[in-house]
């Protein structure tokens, strides 16, 4: 289990904190209107803090230091740019998500490596695949016979800079294309990975708790 720290509470934001808090993680919400909160319900068991997302008392409040993950999901870009900043460079959250409603700010940032879904294609779903890695492997597409699985995986960030046939290799998976800068392009065995890459792989169904240990840990470095 782990804790999850959310800034909004609105429609996506409760959506997602139900989601986390209903999976047995410890979640916080943090908002600046006292009554948004109503929105979680009596059942949301996990904490409530007011305040702005991007404000370092109010991260501290919502235990921003032991997050697993930040998503920065208020009706405001600027306000989920600045926070999931400060919650990835001050507080060094290995995994963030901020909501874009401007498509064109949404790939410059994709561009200095922030996770980010821009609202004409935005689910919840989309935001639980970048901040709860398991969630992914839930799989896009499994072919007939149920013994392989095309799906997105969740990389350590030491995996940029990498080749994509080093990610094949080490996980015995085929990366069926990469989405970059919100377009998909079927890449090479040389092809480099950046930062901010949705990497997609097919893999054999049996194997997918491997490959997820695998690629959410940094490269193993070959031996001399």
């Amino acid at each position: 289990m782990a804790h999850f720290v959310i800034m909004g509470c609105g429609r996506v934001g409760v959506a997602l904190a139900h989601t986390l808090d209903g999976a047995g993680h410890s979640v916080a919400v943090i908002d600046q209107d006292p009554e948004a909160f109503r929105r979680l319900g009596q059942e949301f068991s996990g904490s409530k803090v007011i305040g702005l997302g991007f404000d370092r008392d109010t991260l501290v409040e919502a235990k921003i230091e032991e997050a697993y993950a930040f998503a920065a999901v208020s009706s405001g870009d600027n306000s989920n740019i600045l926070a999931t900043r400060v919650a990835r460079e001050s507080y060094h959250v290995p995994h963030v998500v901020a909501r874009i409603y401007d498509p064109g700010r949404a790939e410059i940032y994709q561009r200095l490596g922030i996770p980010t879904v821009a609202a004409v294609r935005w689910s919840t779903d989309q935001v639980l695949r970048r901040i709860l890695p398991d969630y992914s492997m839930r799989g896009d597409y499994r072919e007939p016979s149920g013994r392989l699985m095309l799906t997105e995986v969740a990389l350590h960030r030491d995996w940029y800079g990498h080749l994509v046939k080093e990610v094949e290799e080490a996980a015995g998976v085929r990366v069926a294309y990469l989405t970059r800068f919100g377009e998909g392009t079927i890449p090479q065995s040389r092809t480099r990975l950046q930062g901010g890459d949705l990497v997609h792989v097919m893999m054999n169904l049996d194997q997918s708790k491997d490959v997820e240990k695998i690629l959410a840990n940094a490269p193993v470095a070959a031996s001399d």
